[in-house]
């Protein structure tokens, strides 16, 4: 059947809600596939209103952030289970962008979507994590959330409370400039290519945390490991285990991180660090390659 103009006008529509809704659904979610999925189905529910409906909907932009937060819910619901089988830590997966014109640039530019914030989400229960994302991310009504949710305006607004307290008692560390990032990163990979213990401790934050994520399907620190002298140590003892590695500059979740192709040993990978205070502290190490898809990893000869 051909398409009406009606329908070209929705689907015009539609595409132009897009990228704030994968920064929603990738927001809620931390996967870069159900965050496609979520919108796709969004799209789908969209479609199957009649016109009578669509009509009906006074904020289009509202009404799909609002789908978008339910399908999002029933995921992080049932990744609850997963979760507790994952073997060692669990990361979100990781936005790799190139800044030239990158269609995924409009998600990553969002301060609530670098990977120290998105950490802290991960400890929110389902219900937390929408409710306070929908409501001060994204302004959604609490009424909107609670019919979203399942429950009541007051049971919604504790919800988003509660989130929004362990964000603030997490205190994740805040986005710094790309330049100051820059000069951070390089002063850092050339104490770690010198192979001196003292000059890597003094460019690490006293309360630095290195997290990797493999899955179990590739090596990396199976626990948290924090503190400027232990996360030194392990960084250099992976230098000498993997030898002359290199890893590419490359924008991570808007910050500046390293993006490794397979080298020897080594798997491919990709880590996001943290700058706080002129220091590096975070590195979070995501190596699992079901998380890693969807990254451009270069090419090796």
């Amino acid at each position: 059947m051909p398409v009406t103009t009606a329908e070209q006008t929705l689907a015009s529509t539609f595409t132009g809600h897009r990228s704030h809704l994968v920064g929603v659904a990738y927001r809620l979610t931390g996967s870069v596939a159900d965050a496609e999925d979520a919108v796709q189905e969004a799209w789908l529910r969209l479609t199957g209103l009649t016109e009578q409906g669509r009509a009906q909907i006074r904020d289009l932009r509202g009404w799909l952030t609002t789908v978008v937060g339910r399908i999002c819910l029933d995921r992080l619901r049932s990744a609850v289970a997963r979760r507790e089988r994952y073997v060692g830590q669990w990361l979100p997966e990781p936005l790799v962008t190139s800044g030239d014109d990158d269609p995924l640039d409009a998600v990553v530019r969002d301060d609530g979507v670098r990977m120290a914030a998105l950490v802290v989400l991960d400890r929110l229960t389902p219900e937390q994590r929408v409710a306070f994302v929908l409501h001060d991310a994204f302004d959604v009504p609490f009424a909107e959330i609670a019919d979203a949710l399942g429950c009541t305006v007051a049971t919604a607004r504790q919800h988003a409370s509660r989130g929004r307290r362990a964000a603030a008692e997490a205190d994740p560390p805040p986005r710094v400039a790309l330049e100051e990032q820059r000069e951070v990163l390089e002063r850092f990979l050339a104490a770690v290519a010198s192979g001196d213990l003292d000059a890597v401790v003094s460019l690490l934050h006293p309360d630095v945390v290195m997290v990797g994520d493999g899955g179990g399907k590739a090596r990396t620190a199976v626990h948290v490991v924090s503190g400027a002298d232990k996360v030194a140590r392990l960084i250099l003892g992976l230098m000498r285990r993997y030898g002359d590695v290199e890893g590419l500059p490359a924008l991570v979740n808007g910050d500046l991180g390293l993006v490794f192709a397979a080298q020897g040993e080594l798997t491919p990978r990709v880590e996001a660090i943290v700058v706080r205070d002129g220091k590096v502290a975070g590195v979070y190490d995501m190596s699992n390659p079901d998380k890693l898809g969807h990254v451009p990893f270069p090419e090796t000869a």
